[in-house]
């Protein structure tokens, strides 16, 4: 299958200016300007198939909003190239709107004091969407998103949750076969996450969208994507599948451990002797055990304890996902990473 996006050596560059201290190095500004050049993107490649959903995630000043940007056609950028579909989104930027999506964290697209119901039509104006299709495709999202009972009230009345939903749908409207999502469920309560979550996925399986997601949020990558491109200061340090990301760097895990007679740290140490195990503090009953799943197989600690102490209960907790992008970060690269094309 063809890639949808298509991204080569993809650089943008910032002129900034550096300011000296004081009255007489703001005099000397004024005459002799100290000039540097940022570049916030550096020569980034990926594509991306159609139907995928793609996790671009990174530290904030990493680049993900440079990226984003020169891919909806804001940024025009300083060298390589952006190929959506066959378009140039920053040179065919009228045309090439018509096609995608774009949702902003909390930057509403609607008018703030009109109904829900009268933005949507304004937006089917905009993007001259025929009536039989705007009607299909908003009766679909409305059913998708539970708009029924606020299409009627004004924007500024919503709850951030509600809104959040009421700019998806309006990202939407004209049946886009591209999303872009920035931080879409930033300040949104559990409930309310969740409902948006399961949209994205139900649009993706029933309507084949194609999906960008930038996100702090980690835990929208883990239920929405299958992969992820991790970019740092400018440079994309993996490209690839989230499993294969856990394999690489999330091979840390721990065990948590529930006796049913009290034991000191020092005396399962001594049990566990021969493993390449590290026991955490424990209060007697409880104790955290932490391995590397390279060293030792759980199955092998779990039953080197059973065999001594008498357990009640055992709960083994993955890497966390910020732990293993804070890991990406501190190596500066993954080997084997990269997403083949």
């Amino acid at each position: 299958m063809s890639a949808l996006i298509k991204v080569r050596d993809l650089c943008r560059d910032y002129a900034i200016t550096k300011r000296r201290e004081g009255v007489w190095g703001g005099v000397v500004d004024l005459v002799r300007p100290r000039r540097e050049t940022l570049r916030a993107v550096n020569k980034v490649n990926f594509d991306i198939a159609p139907g995928e959903m793609v996790g671009y995630i990174g530290a904030n000043g990493a680049g993900k909003s440079t990226t984003i940007k020169m891919l909806t056609g804001i940024l025009t950028p300083t060298s390589g190239s952006v190929d959506v579909g066959g378009l140039v989104p920053y040179r065919d930027r009228r045309h090439y709107t018509r096609h995608i999506g774009a949702v902003f964290g909390q930057r509403t697209q609607l008018w703030w004091d009109l109904a829900v119901v009268e933005s949507f039509r304004l937006l089917k104006k905009i993007y001259e969407v025929e009536n039989a299709e705007y009607e299909h495709q908003l009766g679909l999202l409305r059913e998708l998103l539970g708009l029924d009972e606020f299409m009627h009230q004004p924007v500024r009345k919503l709850s951030l949750g509600q809104r959040m939903r009421c700019d998806l749908a309006a990202a939407l409207l004209h049946s886009p076969r591209l999303l872009f999502l920035d931080e879409p469920t930033i300040g949104l309560d559990v409930v309310a996450k969740e409902s948006v979550r399961t949209f994205l996925r139900d649009i993706r399986e029933n309507l084949g969208t194609t999906i960008l997601l930038t996100t702090h949020d980690l835990g929208d990558i883990q239920q929405l994507c299958r992969r992820v491109i991790i970019i740092d200061h400018g440079v994309v340090v993996y490209d690839g599948e989230l499993s294969h990301l856990r394999d690489q760097v999330g091979d840390r895990v721990q065990l948590h451990v529930e006796l049913r007679e009290t034991a000191t740290r020092d005396e399962l140490v001594a049990d566990t002797g021969t493993l390449p195990v590290d026991w955490k503090s424990g209060d007697g009953l409880l104790h955290t055990v932490a391995f590397s799943r390279r060293d030792v197989r759980a199955a092998e600690v779990i039953k080197t304890l059973v065999n001594i102490r008498q357990v009640h209960d055992l709960r083994l907790e993955e890497q966390s996902i910020e732990e293993i992008v804070r890991e990406i970060y501190r190596r500066g690269n993954v080997e084997a990473g990269t997403h083949e094309r």
